[in-house]
């Protein structure tokens, strides 16, 4: 715990972001340094509240109840107001390969099941979760930490997201040879391509990379497997091979007007602008959104990333078309405590837009009918409807169109952000195997699988704690324990 009177003498403060007139010009990290007495109070806000349902990690009713990787928050949230930063450190990375990533890009399921929420606002788990390991680099505590003995036993991990770089990570303590193979010229997945620069800084990705590389992890990158190297000669070079691919195949939208140009799935718009962004003009040409009307279709984090986005490039207006309705400004019955509020929010995106236009770019319950399309093929806007929700007989509810109530907007870019429906087949197709929930191994004794290619499109966090049993269950078969 922190001070046992804290959550009544301080206020929950989080850090805060660099102002919106500042910050939309360009490309660096949203947030500004916060002292240490700040961060010893915030720490001190932590009760003893007996049952810490902030680091419980388990579902109920499909909802997640605290941190998935079993963070121990109020023991660090303790150190850190008795300023024993070093100890902190220590006690946040026995859970937590990354938590420089998930101190940043985290919705922090944490904050929602935190005790003091249930009298007023939760602790600020998040923000001293980053100041944590920030300062671990700055001052020298982070250093490479080599396996004390080598096992003999090689593995390969395909895929260097979250899961696959905490699995790598696992895996090469215990003291296995671990080769991580990504298709993509840098190493970092989703981490390096999939979040813009501004709310997670690539400076942070390979600073951990190279870190993990000085532990003894090989990285090879621009390979895809079964495609540049055959299946069968990963698995003739490897004792074990884990499959953290990712969950990639975007979810499309088939109504008229699809094959018009203009139309792009975010992960396209997102990963182009940040090669441009690290390479320059080495790289091809971004998709641009200067100067143009931007709808974007899909109200969750990538959509708001693509605002971001759009914004510094100069976009005339952006609207982000959500098939949801809005959320309610506090918990109902149906999200008790210690259920993640599902409550309205506006991310830094929103922010921004409604800096710059005036209004929150959201606009909730419209379901996209038609691409507007001009003579040339190119995307001229984007036809909607709003709808109401109904139930079924069944208990379901669907989108019914309202009659009189069709809208027309004007688009010259439209960004598809709805989603993904699993992972990329051929690699699993080339290894013939086969696998399901109940596990973390597949139809062949020597593949694992792990992350968003395992349980679908998920958090960060929660890749994390994938990589980490995937890892734990590979061990257990390479050494037989």
């Amino acid at each position: 715990m922190g001070k046992p009177t804290g959550f009544m003498e301080y206020q929950r403060q989080t850090i805060k972001q660099r102002s919106a007139k500042t910050r939309v010009k360009d490309w660096q990290e949203l947030h500004l340094p916060a002292n240490e007495r700040f961060l010893q109070e915030q720490g001190a806000r932590c009760m003893e509240c007996g049952v810490p349902y902030c680091h419980m990690g388990e579902l109920y009713q499909g909802m997640a109840l605290g941190c998935p990787i079993n963070n121990l928050i109020p023991e660090w949230n303790d150190l850190v107001y008795q300023g024993q930063w070093r100890e902190a450190l220590k006690r946040l990375h026995l859970t937590n390969n990354f938590p420089e990533f998930t101190g940043r890009v985290c919705p922090a399921p944490c904050e929602g099941s935190c005790t003091v929420g249930l009298i007023g606002e939760p602790v600020t788990i998040k923000s001293i979760e980053a100041a944590i390991v920030d300062r671990g680099f700055a001052e020298g505590w982070i250093r490479p930490q080599l396996p004390k003995q080598r096992s003999g036993r090689s593995v390969a991990v395909v895929g260097s997201g979250p899961a696959g770089l905490a699995c790598a990570d696992e895996l090469n303590k215990v003291g296995h040879q671990v080769t991580v193979y990504e298709r993509e010229d840098r190493i970092g997945g989703l981490l390096m391509y999939g979040i813009p620069n501004m709310k997670l800084d690539k400076r942070y990705v390979q600073r951990r990379v190279d870190l993990l590389a000085a532990e003894g992890i090989q990285f090879v990158t621009n390979v895809e497997i079964g495609h540049d190297t055959a299946t069968e000669e990963l698995l003739g070079q490897h004792d074990a091979v884990v499959l953290c691919c990712g969950s990639t195949v975007p979810r499309d939208l088939p109504i008229p007007g699809r094959e018009a140009k203009g139309i792009h799935f975010a992960m396209e718009y997102l990963r182009g602008n940040t090669r441009h962004l690290l390479d320059g003009e080495l790289a091809e040409p971004p998709i641009s959104a200067e100067k143009k009307d931007v709808v974007i279709i899909g109200g969750g984090d990538t959509g708001t990333d693509c605002v971001a986005t759009a914004i510094r490039h100069g976009c005339r207006s952006v609207v982000q078309l959500e098939i949801l309705p809005q959320p309610p400004q506090a918990r109902t019955a149906a999200n008790p405590w210690p259920q993640w509020p599902k409550v309205a929010r506006s991310d830094y995106g929103q922010e921004e837009a409604a800096h710059l236009f005036g209004r929150d770019p959201r606009d909730y319950e419209m379901m996209s009918t038609e691409f507007m399309v001009d003579e040339s093929g190119s995307v001229t806007g984007v036809k909607a409807v709003q709808v109401q929700w109904e139930q079924n007989k069944d208990g379901r509810y669907s989108p019914k169109p309202i009659a009189g109530t069709e809208t027309a907007y004007d688009a010259q870019l439209v960004l598809l952000a709805m989603g993904f429906t699993g992972p990329e087949p051929q690699t699993a197709k080339s290894l013939d195997i086969t696998w399901s929930m109940n596990g973390y191994g597949t139809s062949q004794t020597q593949v694992f699988v792990a992350g968003d290619m395992r349980r679908g499109q998920s958090l960060v966090v929660w890749a994390i704690d994938e990589g980490r049993r995937a890892a734990k269950a590979c061990d257990a078969f390479l050494t037989g324990l």
